[in-house]
């Protein structure tokens, strides 16, 4: 976590194309790299009524609006300049279109070093050299919110050497708001337009507006790199960032659910395993549907209208039919399907609730009353020791894992064991090492859960 002192505001435009460098002059204590401002003082030094830095808005990219890479030769060209300078991170994001296709791959990759530039490169048109892969493989990358990305650019065969996520690194210092336009607010006082965030990235050709967006969300991503980098120095959390990074680089993508179609929004609504059946067949035939024709799944039939359908999957054809949206064609077909659902054999049902260990523990008070006992000042201590520290609890450890201890632990033992149990769930070691204190001091119960 090197970092390297750069001026955030160095030949930046301003909104209506002029040089930022006499809007950075207006602003009171302008931030530097290290994360303090020019009267020595950091952030947090600061009184209550000290005036608010206000944040320039960042209109137009430092070098200019480059054209989209779609083809071999730009790229090379890009990747010799980038390699000029081999310790330089690449700042990196991609653009998807999961509000309208089916498919999480990246349409649009925006890359950029000090020393190259920003490339815009349309990943649809061309297949990525070898030269530019090998480059970008050897690299760290600073992204924001990395789990984000990191799958479709892995799809690219593109994987970070290591990685700095923004997003991750202001969650370790306690940050009160984590997106991407707050924390460069934060960090180098510029503001961020998002209005093309949601967008159809896969739409050709791509309008300049959303081109300029897309460059503007590289721009200062590895300026703001340094500055939380200074921060968490200053915070003794460099450790707990390069684990987390890590972890991240190790783990891109997220484990599946063994039951997707459980994610279906008001699925609660029904009550008996056929209806439960028929929302599933359903699922499964809109997931088809979208899958084929390259859809966001919701562009075929939005969960609701599955959910209220299957409510009378039970009833009658004249009843399922008046369920669904009234402008919906080949209802038919959904009948169908809900029907092939309901007339399954009662083994092949699903249950109420999806399968999982430990128990949900929403259900610990009434079912196992001995587990949510012990649980509560656990998580309470576990919080407490989170807010000193000043990270949010589920970065401290993820609600899931420390769950999972309570429910296997009737009583604590001692921190060295805890701290080796917490790693064998998957906690990162500052994560072990921070927590296994708290746990072992926890309150002991009689009695033990039980499946």
């Amino acid at each position: 976590m090197r970092t390297r002192n750069r001026s955030a505001a160095r030949a930046r435009r301003t909104e209506d194309g002029a040089p930022a460098d006499s809007a950075t002059t207006a602003r009171t204590a302008p931030t530097t790299a290290t994360g303090t401002t020019d009267t020595g003082r950091t952030g947090d030094d600061l009184g209550a009524d000290s005036p608010a830095i206000e944040p320039t808005p960042l209109g137009a990219p430092r070098d200019g609006l480059v054209p989209v890479i779609d083809r071999i030769q730009p790229l090379l060209e890009w990747c010799e300049r980038a390699a000029s300078a081999p310790e330089e991170p690449i700042a990196v994001d991609a653009e998807r279109a999961s509000s309208y296709r089916y498919s999480a791959k990246a349409y649009l990759v925006q890359i950029r070093t000090e020393a190259a530039g920003t490339a815009l490169i349309d990943p649809t048109a061309f297949t990525l050299p070898t030269s530019f892969v090998e480059l970008m493989n050897s690299r760290e990358w600073v992204l924001h919110a990395a789990t984000q990305d990191l799958p479709s650019l892995g799809e690219l065969g593109l994987h970070p050497a290591s990685l700095f996520d923004t997003e991750l690194a202001a969650r370790l210092l306690g940050m009160p708001r984590v997106g991407l336009g707050a924390v460069v607010e934060d960090t180098v006082h510029l503001r961020l337009a998002k209005e093309h965030s949601a967008a159809d990235w896969s739409k050709r050709p791509l309008p300049e507006p959303w081109l300029v967006y897309a460059a503007l969300d590289v721009e200062v991503l590895v300026e703001v790199r340094d500055i939380l980098a200074a921060r968490l120095e200053e915070s003794d959390k460099t450790r707990w960032a390069r684990e987390e990074f890590a972890h991240e680089v190790a783990h891109p993508l997220p484990a599946a659910r063994a039951e997707p179609w459980r994610k279906l929004h008001g699925l609660g609504a029904l009550r008996t395993p056929r209806q439960l059946a028929a929302a599933r067949a359903m699922w499964e035939r809109r997931d088809q549907i979208a899958r084929e024709q390259d859809l966001s799944p919701h562009r075929v039939i939005k969960d609701r209208a599955i959910v209220d359908a299957a409510k009378v999957s039970t009833a009658s054809h004249t009843a399922f039919l008046a369920a669904l949206p009234k402008p919906m064609h080949g209802k038919e077909t959904w009948w169908q399907a809900a029907r092939a659902g309901v007339n399954l054999p009662e083994a092949h049902l699903p249950s109420r609730s999806e399968p999982s260990y430990p128990p949900p523990h929403k259900l610990w008070s009434k079912k196992w009353p001995e587990v949510w006992e012990r649980y509560l000042p656990i998580r309470e201590a576990v919080a407490e020791r989170a807010e000193q520290l000043h990270v949010p609890s589920e970065n401290l450890l993820t609600p899931g894992l420390l769950r999972q201890w309570v429910w296997e632990h009737e009583t604590p033992g001692d921190a060295g064991e805890i701290r080796a149990e917490l790693s064998g769930l998957g906690a990162r070691d500052w994560q072990a090492e921070i927590v296994a204190p708290v746990l072992a001091a926890a309150p002991v119960a009689s009695d033990a859960p039980t499946e």
